[in-house]
């Protein structure tokens, strides 16, 4: 079975979306800045190579930067997600790989990618769940040559599919482990998807001179969190407790006043056994007397919404 009912959320808004992106657009004013002041000085070599520099400098620490906010932003479940990654660490890698690519004129790209890919994914938790990735360059390399060549063939039409497949290869080859226990991940996004996404997005951006792309990209990470199922079996059950306890303390924290009498003629059991769900995501049931009062409480609150 699948955990689909249990989707993850994406908790950011538009408005810190929108701050992040003023963020973004103050800094590339400032190397714009500095790339004009050089041309004024009449150096504009040194100001390009000062503006591309500082500009690759940037990159690393945006990608860190991203990874801390949207996984802090993300929740299954109600358990929040964490980033656990080192900041220098992961600009050492970034410069490592970009180095690589750069001597083999873009060809290693596609392992920078995964490189990254994987050091950012095994930083990531859940609770005590750890996440996995198993990219190759090679496949991802093809991947996207095939997406390439289709997308002119194709004069840009299969560009949403090959969005569509990137996605895919990303997700499905993601992993959640606990021990010797896994949960593989699976994405049902599809090509008309993506085309959905990426047109109504184009018209927020469009229609709102650019000011409306902070929401753009939070309808994006919304998107992304929806069309990604947990695939596994796993029984999620409550503390077990039988019919007549459990109408027995309904009776009592709703002061019903009414007499609820054993039948031990009839006897049926039909117990899930969640020790193993527990195990890999670390989540436990609530007690049966949290739940009642919650519900209690939810009753008086939304008195209009419930029925005597």
């Amino acid at each position: 079975s699948t955990l689909n009912d249990d989707a993850f959320t994406f908790h950011g808004t538009g408005k810190e979306m929108f701050k992040g992106f003023i963020k973004a657009i103050l800094i590339f004013i400032a190397l714009y800045a500095v790339l004009f002041l050089f041309i004024y000085l009449q150096l504009p070599i040194v100001g390009l190579l000062l503006f591309y520099l500082l500009l690759l400098a940037f990159i690393p620490l945006a990608i860190h930067g991203s990874y801390r906010y949207r996984m802090s932003r993300t929740s299954w479940r109600g358990i929040r997600f964490g980033y656990r990654g080192d900041r220098e660490e992961f600009i050492k890698l970034f410069f490592k790989n970009l180095l690589f690519t750069i001597l083999t004129l873009g060809i290693y790209g596609s392992w920078m990618t995964i490189n990254i890919r994987t050091y950012v994914l095994s930083n990531i938790k859940l609770g005590d769940l750890k996440f996995k990735y198993v990219g190759d360059g090679g496949d991802y390399l093809l991947l996207n040559l095939k997406g390439y060549f289709l997308t002119i063939f194709t004069l840009g039409i299969y560009g949403f599919w090959w969005q569509k497949d990137i996605f895919e290869y990303f997700v499905n080859n993601l992993s959640l482990e606990h021990n010797d226990q896994k949960i593989k991940l699976k994405s049902t996004a599809t090509g008309g998807d993506f085309f959905s996404l990426i047109f109504v997005n184009l018209l927020i951006i469009i229609f709102t001179l650019g000011l409306g792309y902070a929401w753009a990209l939070t309808r994006t990470f919304v998107f992304m969190a929806n069309k990604i199922d947990l695939n596994g079996i796993y029984n999620i059950s409550s503390i077990l407790i039988s019919k007549y306890d459990l109408l027995l303390k309904l009776s009592d924290i709703f002061n019903l006043n009414v007499d609820i009498s054993l039948k031990t003629n009839i006897k049926s059991n039909k117990v899930l056994i969640s020790e193993k769900f527990t195990e890999i995501t670390g989540i436990y049931p609530p007690n049966w007397d949290d739940l009642i009062f919650e519900l209690k409480d939810d009753c008086e609150k939304f008195k209009s919404l419930y029925k005597n």
